[in-house]
C-alpha cells in the first residue's frame, strides 16, 4: 500500500485528505516510483484553493524524488533501484509511491540527495526558463525579483548574479532583508506599492529595471509596472496574492511601450527534450554551487495540512518538502 493525498473539492487546508492506495503495476511507458521526498510549491496551494483549476477529484503535487520500484513495458532508460526525480505533471506527487511517465524522469547525480532534488527541481527549472528564455539576463541587466528571501528567490537571485545581472530583491517584511542580501541581492526593498517605482528610480539613478519577475500577482502588479524602463518586460508568473486584474494595452503604451508576459512552466517544458535540458542545467548549477538546495521546512506526508498552512501564511524561508 501507499499513502496519498487527495482533494475532492477546493478550499482550505481541511480539503487535503490522506488515504491508502494500492501499489499499481506500471502502465507501458511508465514506472512505479517509491518516493522519498516531495516538493511543496505555491502552485499546489493555488490548485487546492481553486485559484488554478484542476479536474476533481485529484491528487496534488508536481515535484518529487525517489527510486524506481518497477518498470512498465517498453521502459529501457531506467532500471529498478535507480535514483530519479521529476518536476512536472501529471499531478500526484503527494504520495509515498506513484506511477509516473518514464520520459519525464530525471536521473539524479550521486551528489544530489533526494531532499535536495525535491527542494530544487521545480523551482530551479522555473528559475532557469525565467532567466534564460523569458528574459535572457546578462551583464548589466537590472532585474527586480520578488520573494528574494523565499524558496524560488533564493535560487533566482544567485543565478541572476552569476549571469551578470544587478539584482534588486523585494521582500514582504523587514525580517527577511538579511536573508535576501545573503542570497546576493545588490539592493533589497521591503514591498510598498506606493513607493516601489520611486525606490527603483533612486537605486538605478533613473534608469529603472529591464525586467521585473513578479510572482506575487494582484497586490504588486501596478507597482511592478512602475519599476520598468521604456520597453522593459513585466514577467507576471505567480499569484500568491491572487491573480492580477486585467490590464489595458493602453496602460502598457502610456508607461513606455512596456512588454508583458504570463509564462508557465508547462509551456516551457512541453517537449521531453527541452524539459530534460532545463533539468540538467539546474542539476549542474546545483553541483557547481551556482545555486543551492534549501529544504528549510520538512514535514511528514501525513502533516501536509501544516505544510500548506505555513506556505499560505507566507511564513516560509526556503523550500518546503514532505517526507513519506
Amino acid at each position: 500500500m501507499a499513502l496519498a493525498v487527495r482533494i475532492s473539492t477546493t478550499g482550505g487546508v481541511e480539503v487535503l485528505q490522506c488515504c491508502d492506495v494500492g501499489r499499481e503495476r506500471p502502465a507501458p511507458g511508465e514506472v512505479w516510483l517509491d518516493q522519498l521526498a516531495i516538493g511543496v510549491n505555491p502552485l499546489d496551494v493555488s490548485q487546492r484553493r481553486g485559484d488554478a483549476p484542476v479536474t476533481l477529484p485529484s491528487g496534488l503535487g508536481l515535484e518529487g524524488a525517489g527510486t524506481v520500484g518497477a518498470v512498465g513495458e517498453g521502459v529501457t532508460a531506467f532500471h529498478v533501484g535507480e535514483r530519479v526525480g521529476y518536476a512536472t505533471g501529471p499531478l500526484g506527487a503527494y504520495a509515498s509511491g506513484r506511477q509516473y511517465p518514464a520520459e519525464r524522469l530525471v536521473r539524479l547525480p550521486d551528489a544530489v540527495s533526494f531532499d535536495s532534488a525535491a527542494a530544487v527541481l521545480f523551482k530551479g527549472i522555473t528559475a532557469q526558463y525565467l532567466l534564460t528564455t523569458t528574459y535572457p539576463v546578462g551583464n548589466d541587466t537590472v532585474a527586480v525579483i520578488y520573494g528574494a528571501a523565499g524558496a524560488l528567490g533564493q535560487i533566482m537571485v544567485p543565478w541572476a548574479r552569476h549571469l551578470g545581472a544587478r539584482v534588486i530583491g523585494v521582500v514582504s517584511r523587514s525580517a527577511s532583508v538579511e536573508r535576501a542580501r545573503a542570497a546576493g541581492c545588490d539592493h533589497v526593498l521591503v514591498f510598498d506599492s506606493a513607493t516601489m517605482g520611486e525606490q527603483v528610480a533612486d537605486i538605478t539613478r533613473g534608469r529603472m529595471a529591464d525586467v521585473v519577475y513578479d510572482g506575487v500577482g494582484k497586490v504588486s502588479f501596478d507597482a511592478s509596472l512602475n519599476c520598468l524602463r521604456p520597453r522593459g518586460l513585466m514577467v507576471s508568473f505567480g499569484m500568491t496574492s491572487g491573480a492580477p486584474s486585467p490590464v489595458s494595452v493602453s496602460t502598457l503604451n502610456a508607461k513606455g511601450s512596456l512588454y508583458l508576459t504570463r509564462p508557465s512552466l508547462a509551456a516551457h517544458t512541453a517537449s521531453s527534450e527541452v524539459y530534460q535540458q532545463r533539468a540538467h542545467e539546474v542539476l549542474r548549477a546545483l553541483e557547481t554551487g551556482i545555486i543551492r538546495a534549501d529544504p528549510r521546512h520538512i514535514f511528514s506526508l501525513s502533516d501536509v495540512r501544516t505544510a500548506h498552512a505555513l506556505l499560505e501564511q507566507g511564513k516560509t524561508e526556503g523550500a518546503v518538502i514532505l517526507k513519506p
